[in-house]
């Protein structure tokens, strides 16, 4: 592994230099003879068809012709350079190997290029989009050792669908075909198209097979295009079953017997263990309603596979049911491999049986886990987990996991005051793999829904300062609509924080000491302050970001309601010196929501933007007069806005620089907003670059006072002055993609700064790059895995 991560980082130099040395001529590498090939240009002759669709069709040839000549970055051809002039490597490996045939290309020549073809790909494809009398030729441009081919093309008039017939007879079959032509994708006037005639032929397989037509394949279906009936070059489609198609595929099947093997194994199939299909007469000691569950270990419950299977003895079968009983048997997290098939039990009347073979994954597991960190706030650190995981807990699937951890964060450099965090904690999770409650809950999801509860506790120390105790529980659900759509409601979210220790130095900021110069700050008492939330979250996740599609988009809406019905039960009033406790602990009331919206545009395959946009607010009420520290919102850090250290920003126009540099890093508020964009590039391989900006703040609901009137933190209240108080920065960003992971590199500096005053917060004019202190003060880099957002 080092000696890989070493080839790569080297690897950075190498491209760096090759971007300089590779506009020499890469020609002169060239043997005799040889013609470095540079690409290929059609061009579209004639007045029948439109420059829109002279350019539509241009583009899509282009794509279809081969060889693509070797890739340039700004006009040079470094890849080729640097295959070029690395040596040919005695072994597969090593740095040479690397730049030779892994960054490297080898040179792509004239005589690679058979231009025949390119020419038959070039009148095929314009026939397939209906240009049927298309002529193409080509010829070869050459100059200095490298050669160009233009193609011409002369497509003649795009022929269109004039009638589209489904042919008729009395089969089952083609009844089903006629229930499906309503919403057939050839339509009279379109262009004949033989891309859309192939998705024709998709759809109809897709239809027939939801009405039972397993054995059907899409090459039963032939398009017939007539072009001699019609004038004007018109031409009529005729859809129809083919005559050689199979009798079997003609029958509509209904499933007979549902049979499982929860602990189907290859080797056991080898060995005689396993029999597919099974005789009839050893079925039914392991019936289960009317699914036969063969587990004579019995590993697992019965009922599980009842709930996740969507076949049913006397069903017709459908491929969404089929589709869906596989995703849903996978979902159980319990099974690395899940095998069907379907036998045919009574060839009279067109039934057959469903096998479900399913491998386990390891029951068990014990994984550690270390990690190393570093953040903007000047923290190093790193991480400890041991954790272990029961996929099968009481028999039905259910997930147990249990972790311990430990955890530290080292004040590296910046004030030299800041404290280190110690946290150690352990917690526990069970995720049953169905809806418990006193209701029924029906899902036709392919996911499984969950029901989780989890049971936590962490002893967080910041040295010289505090010790505290963090006791939480909950009881929820998390269910998938689809692919896209995630809801996590958790019914109770319960957080119970207790202090154990105070030191002087904190109470002595929290109290003030006039003789020291320190004013009073009650809002670092209320870290401190034995807390109680309890209360129901919802959470909505929306997104499409892994389709292929150019534009997409991540949505994520939060919505916190702590002690809302306790609060308004017991009239709690704490504006009004009426405030209730559990247990001797005030409880907190407030609602919260948060939204983050990301929307991603690619440009190409190696090209694209990235923006989001995140707001939210914290209101307190009832019970409580401000929302507890731990729910309240920060912003700055490595995946915030980046110019600025981790919680150091706001809230609102707040100088946090007036605190002690202990609790420099504490800024906290009740209402967030947050706009980020980013321009993400592909240089090689693994090497990409950003640039970006961000913009943001915090603000609080009310402000906070100190026993002696004054305000704590002036100019953090949210007010109708709030975009004059947003931060701005910018900054340039470099990813190392090593596959298991993405090492991010972000340096940022501040454009705006909301605590300067009024007419001097953009700070361009402030810069001075040949001040070291400057730079020292207002270059931030950010080291982080993965991307921001």
């Amino acid at each position: 592994m080092m000696i890989k991560n070493t080839i790569k980082f080297r690897s950075v130099i190498a491209v760096s230099a090759l971007a300089i040395f590779s506009s020499c001529s890469n020609t002169k590498f060239l043997k005799e003879g040889q013609l470095l090939y540079t690409g290929a240009e059609v061009k579209v002759e004639g007045d029948s068809i439109s420059k829109k669709q002279k350019k539509a069709l241009k583009s899509e040839l282009e794509d279809n012709l081969t060889p693509k000549p070797n890739s340039s970055f700004l006009g040079l051809r470094p890849k080729l350079y640097a295959y070029n002039i690395a040596k040919e490597p005695k072994k597969d490996k090593g740095f040479n190997y690397w730049l030779k045939y892994k960054f490297g290309e080898k040179p792509v020549l004239l005589g690679d290029v058979d231009r025949e073809f390119n020419k038959d790909i070039i009148v095929n494809y314009s026939e397939n989009k209906g240009y049927f009398n298309a002529q193409a030729k080509y010829d070869t441009v050459s100059k200095n050792k490298k050669a160009q081919v233009i193609y011409t093309l002369k497509p003649g008039n795009q022929y269109l669908i004039s009638q589209v017939k489904f042919q008729e007879d009395s089969t089952l079959i083609n009844k089903e075909i006629q229930n499906l032509k309503d919403k057939s994708l050839l339509k009279v006037g379109n262009p004949f198209d033989l891309g859309v005639i192939k998705a024709e032929r998709e759809r109809i397989d897709n239809g027939l097979k939801e009405k039972g037509f397993y054995y059907f394949n899409a090459d039963n279906i032939i398009v017939q295009a007539d072009s001699t009936v019609a004038k004007n070059h018109k031409v009529e489609l005729n859809v129809k079953l083919k005559e050689q198609t199979p009798d079997l595929a003609k029958e509509q099947f209904t499933i007979d017997n549902v049979i499982v093997f929860p602990n189907y194994n290859i080797r056991d199939v080898k060995e005689g263990k396993y029999q597919i299909p099974m005789d009839k007469d050893s079925l039914s000691k392991y019936a289960y309603g009317d699914i036969y569950v063969i587990d004579p270990e019995h590993k697992f419950k019965p009922k599980i596979f009842d709930r996740a299977l969507y076949f049913k003895k006397g069903d017709i079968y459908n491929r969404a049911d089929h589709n869906l009983t596989l995703n849903r048997l996978i979902s159980l997290g319990v099974f690395k491999f899940v095998k069907n098939d379907f036998i045919v039990s009574d060839s009279l009347n067109h039934k057959f049986d469903a096998y479900y073979s399913l491998t386990p994954r390891q029951i068990q597991s014990l994984r550690l886990e270390t990690l190393g960190r570093t953040n903007s706030a000047n923290y190093g650190g790193g991480e400890v987990n041991l954790n272990w995981t029961h996929r099968n807990f009481f028999r039905g699937a259910e997930q147990f996991k249990a972790s311990v951890y430990g955890a530290f964060d080292v004040q590296m450099g910046g004030a030299k005051d800041a404290n280190n965090i110690i946290r150690v904690g352990a917690k526990t999770e069970l995720s049953i793999p169905r809806i418990v409650a006193p209701f029924r809950f029906n899902s036709s999801s392919a996911f499984v829904p969950r029901t989780n509860i989890a049971l936590g506790y962490e002893y967080q120390s910041r040295t010289e300062l505090y010790t505290l105790h963090n006791f939480n529980a909950s009881f929820g659900y998390v269910w998938k609509e689809n692919v896209r759509k995630e809801h996590d409601l958790k019914v109770i979210d319960i957080t119970m924080v207790a202090p154990q220790t105070i030191t002087d130095k904190y109470r002595e900021q929290i109290n003030g000491n006039p003789e020291k110069g320190i004013p009073p700050n009650p809002t670092l008492g209320r870290v401190v302050v034995k807390q109680l939330i309890f209360g129901p979250t919802y959470t909505y996740t929306y997104t499409n970001t892994t389709s292929p599609q150019a534009n997409t988009i991540y949505y994520r809406g939060m919505l916190d309601l702590a002690g809302n019905l306790t609060g308004l039960l017991t009239g709690a009033n704490a504006k009004k010196g009426d405030q209730k406790d559990i247990f001797g602990v005030p409880f907190s009331q407030y609602a919260k929501m948060e939204h983050d919206f990301r929307f991603y545009h690619k440009f190409n395959e190696k090209t694209s933007l990235a923006s989001r946009v995140i707001a939210g607010i914290a209101y307190p009420y009832g019970n409580s007069e401000f929302v507890p520290y731990s729910r309240q919102f920060f912003v700055g850090g490595s995946n915030s806005i980046r110019a600025f250290r981790a919680r150091t920003l706001g809230p609102g126009s707040y100088d946090p620089r007036t605190q002690k540099a202990s609790f420099f890093f504490d800024q906290a508020g009740d209402v967030k907003l947050e706009l980020n964009a980013e321009y993400r590039a592909n240089i090689v391989k693994f090497l990409n670059v950003a640039a970006f900006v961000d913009a943001g703040n915090i603000w609080l609901i009310n402000n906070e006072i100190n026993a002696q009137g004054q305000i704590t933190r002036p100019g953090g209240k949210f007010s109708k002055d709030f975009l004059n108080e947003l931060a701005v920065g910018a900054g340039v960003g470099l990813r190392l993609d090593f596959s298991i992971l993405i090492l991010r590199l972000d340096l940022a500096m501040p454009l705006r700064v909301p605590y300067y005053e009024k007419g001097d917060r953009w700070v361009l004019d402030r810069i001075k790059f040949g001040d070291s202190s400057w730079r020292k003060d207002n270059l931030i880099l950010n080291i982080a895995i993965g991307y921001p957002f």
